[in-house]
């Protein structure tokens, strides 16, 4: 059973991993060492009916970073600390994640209840407007959110996360896309839980951190923290039920057309100035994704990272940090 979820999923779930615990172990925030760097805070809020932790460094225009799965708040400690130097930089864990409220029924896990979940504490952090950087699920949330609320937004950066009207014509029409994004039914199903909890969780472990262990890309600290996250309770099921809630996948059965993660939204438009970076070698969300993204997103500019992974954040940080303060200081 394990070498056939190996073989079926480890190049697809290379789509999946990367969170962290509650502090970067082995890091001591505004340390000596480190005296430029601005302080992280862990805070809480009670929003939209959900209590979200999110972890917040310096002060000024608020920048919100939205992880993607498994992944959380860490995922983002690097832009933490360099936009923390002169933003109010916030990285939430999202609902259903490490340390915030995770509610019991699938669909309260619909995009439309993530997106109000931002908006909320864009507000209860005293910012009607922001920047918005968001990576896998955070990126579906945040293609959402600009539909939705473009007048919240100032500018919106995109990192391996598939445009909704694009994505739902590659789970369609594209097979390779198809045939990588199996493992969207699998994380639908009743066993997704047990199969990638097996074995401390080995599955994820090896899909996220197998390569990026010996290139220095990860640590052993990292993994440790990881498995930590993803260690609280309902914390695996709440990742998961973002797949239930969306049905997102290719198309099985009878059932020809993909389901489109942004659903009741009445158009797919995004009217806020957009930067979409891509790894170029992720398996899972492939590049065929940028394939007429500038129908559906007027203000575009893509930059493409050809030796890059979905991991992409973690293996060049400081590129990341370059594109986007380029691109939030670009009037």
């Amino acid at each position: 059973m394990n070498r056939l979820i190996s073989a079926a999923f480890l190049p697809a779930l290379l789509f999946i991993c990367a969170n962290g615990q509650q502090k970067p172990p082995g890091r001591n925030e505004g340390n000596a060492k480190e005296a430029k760097a601005p302080m992280l805070k862990h805070e809480y809020a009670e929003v939209n009916g959900q209590r979200l932790h999110y972890v917040t460094a310096g002060k000024g225009k608020l920048i919100v970073f939205l992880h993607g799965f498994p992944e959380f708040w860490y995922e983002w400690k690097n832009q933490l600390a360099e936009f923390g130097r002169d933003y109010q930089a916030v990285a939430p864990d999202m609902r259903g994640y490490n340390l915030s409220s995770k509610p019991a029924e699938v669909e309260q896990y619909q995009v439309k209840y993530l997106v109000e979940d931002l908006r909320a504490l864009a507000e209860k952090l005293g910012h009607k407007k922001f920047i918005l950087v968001a990576h896998d699920w955070g990126g579906a949330v945040a293609w959402a959110f600009a539909i939705a609320h473009p007048d919240r937004l100032e500018k919106l950066v995109i990192i391996n996360a598939p445009h909704p009207g694009v994505f739902q014509r590659e789970l369609r029409e594209n097979p390779a896309q198809q045939k990588a994004s199996q493992y969207m039914l699998m994380f639908r199903s009743a066993q997704a839980e047990q199969t990638l909890s097996a074995n401390n969780y080995a599955t994820l472990v090896q899909a996220v951190f197998g390569e990026g262990l010996k290139t220095g890309v990860f640590t052993e600290a990292d993994k440790q923290a990881y498995i930590e996250a993803w260690s609280q309770p309902g914390a695996l099921t709440g990742g998961l039920n973002y797949y239930r809630a969306s049905r997102v996948g290719p198309p099985t059965g009878d059932d020809k057309q993909a389901p489109n993660f942004a659903a009741g939204l009445k158009s797919l438009e995004v009217k806020v100035p957009t930067l979409v970076v891509w790894g170029e070698k992720d398996t899972a969300l492939l590049t065929g994704n940028l394939e007429g993204l500038d129908k559906f997103v007027p203000n575009l500019t893509i930059k493409r990272i050809p030796d890059g992974t979905h991991w992409v954040i973690h293996e060049q940080p400081a590129l990341i940090n370059e594109y986007i303060r380029a691109f939030i200081k670009k009037n």
